[in-house]
């Protein structure tokens, strides 16, 4: 059974500034370990569909999205069309300056039953959760390195 999944982290730089970068997903290649293109077809908007590539080691596979929140400065999510997980970010303003969580909320009615062979040659559930908790902290850190900057 897929769990949900976040992390988090404090920038010192605004909402704002964050959000520049976080919404601007063109950049996701630079900031996620997983993510080599994100392209939202039409712009950046609640709605719009995203067409993504995606890599791990040397296995890449294309996925696509659908932007399901779009609040500037607060909160941007998608919803994956291949597994209907939701990968939310979502900025508060906080003492260092912004507080970041990202989030993988999965489905109520769970993963798709394709997945249960992905995730066990992928090491099995806890591994595999662990590896994308882990991608999670290193693209946080990235986005905090280029606020900050």
């Amino acid at each position: 059974m897929a769990n949900n999944l976040e992390a988090s982290i404090d920038i010192a730089a605004s909402p704002e500034k964050v959000w520049s970068i976080i919404a601007d997903l063109r950049r996701m290649s630079e900031f996620s370990p997983t993510t080599v293109k994100m392209a939202a077809i039409g712009g950046v908007r609640e709605g719009a569909l995203t067409i993504n590539l995606n890599k791990d080691g040397w296995k890449i596979w294309p996925t696509t999205s659908r932007i399901v929140r779009f609040v500037p400065n607060t909160a941007l999510a998608f919803r994956m069309n291949e597994n209907h997980t939701v990968w939310s970010y979502e900025l508060a303003p906080s003492a260092a300056g912004t507080r970041v969580v990202e989030r993988r909320t999965v489905d109520p009615k769970g993963l798709p039953a394709w997945m249960g062979p992905v995730i066990k040659a992928s090491g099995g559930e806890p591994k595999f959760e662990a590896d994308l908790v882990s991608g999670m902290h290193e693209t946080l850190s990235k986005v905090k390195a280029a606020a900050e900057r």
